[in-house]
């Protein structure tokens, strides 16, 4: 987190723990807003890369699971970057910056994804750059958040995964009543004190609860590698596309597609002990071998902790699904579209 950010946000209450804003002084409080009140948050569990020059477009069309080419100047969408193997390195929501691109992923994998990025570059016209520190990107949700908004002067793009630049830096809606602002560092306080007087402040785990509600997975370094985009529903929520060219893992996803061989898929998740991306989920009837992983974790307004999990489909069923070992902590499952 930049030092001018982390120092502002500590000096109106923020408790910040490894660079993440744990809360405001009333965890309870504030993650029971996130279901009722309209709130705002500092994602700092995630980054920005700026991937711009002439080639751009190609350079990353040719890399991620999503349809570069085709997006528009005004909006965002979901995608990913995988092994030769088909396995998410990272996931992305890939939004327009003027010419350039924006890659929003997790913080922890920043450093490793611009390195990565970099070597493939080769002679392409093509610049990569870190934005952590220049760029802050601040959550707004909740049934007034437009008004908030609005009340600012600033734009409420028009659907889903709609954008729409101002004066602040640019407006991302990622549904119904969730909005993200990305804006320079050095205008974020300025900005944080006029959302505050519009919605509650509150810590970046209510805005991680808030995904999980979404049914929005985030790779970290805990999960890098663990799964084909179609397990963590990329492929719903438009993240793949199986009509472009050829880019990593390519051939492993689209054969995983067609051939109807994905066994895992995405679940909510609950459970009375605290989860975490990467902890293991197992099965009583098969206790050698885990059938599950936590995507994403967030403690829950009702107690205890939500989640999405990638689990294997043939042991949903039994009811008997347990934290890290056989025995462990009950660890129930609901459908995304329950």
């Amino acid at each position: 987190m930049n030092s001018i950010w982390h120092e502002f946000l500590a000096a109106t209450g923020a408790r910040i723990d490894q660079d993440l804003v744990t809360d405001f002084g009333d965890p309870p409080g504030e993650l029971s807003a996130a279901c009722t009140a309209t709130i705002v948050s500092p994602l700092t569990h995630l980054r920005l890369i700026a991937v711009g020059g002439p080639e751009a477009a190609v350079f990353l069309h040719n890399q991620v699971t999503s349809d570069i080419k085709h997006l528009a100047t005004d909006a965002a969408q979901h995608s990913a970057w995988c092994s030769a193997k088909g396995r998410m390195l990272a996931s992305f929501l890939v939004c327009r910056s003027g010419a350039d691109y924006q890659l929003q992923l997790s913080a922890d994998l920043l450093t490793m994804i611009v390195k990565r990025l970099q070597m493939f570059v080769l002679r392409s016209k093509v610049t990569i750059a870190d934005l952590s520190g220049s760029r802050e990107i601040v959550g707004l949700a909740g049934p007034h958040a437009g008004a908030a908004l609005q009340a600012l002067g600033l734009p409420v793009p028009d659907g889903p995964l709609n954008t729409a630049v101002c004066s602040a830096g640019l407006v991302i809606r990622l549904d119904s009543a969730r909005f993200q602002i990305v804006t320079d560092t050095e205008d974020a306080a300025a900005l944080w004190r006029r959302l505050a007087a519009h919605a509650r402040p509150v810590g970046t785990a209510v805005w991680q609860w808030l995904d999980i509600q979404a049914g929005i997975p985030l790779i970290t370094e805990r999960t890098r590698e663990e799964f084909v985009p179609q397990m963590a529903n990329f492929e719903q929520l438009g993240g793949v596309s199986f009509h472009k060219g050829c880019y990593p893992g390519q051939e492993i996803i689209a054969r995983t597609q067609y051939l109807g061989k994905v066994k895992r898929h995405l679940y909510r998740a609950h459970s009375a002990s605290p989860l975490a991306a990467g902890d293991t989920i197992y099965s009583a009837t098969s206790p050698d071998h885990p059938c599950g992983m936590v995507t994403n974790a967030a403690p829950a307004p009702a107690g205890g902790y939500d989640a999405l999990a990638v689990v294997q489909e043939n042991f949903v069923a039994g009811g008997d699904l347990a934290l890290a070992a056989p025995g462990g902590p009950r660890v129930d499952l609901e459908l995304l579209d329950s």
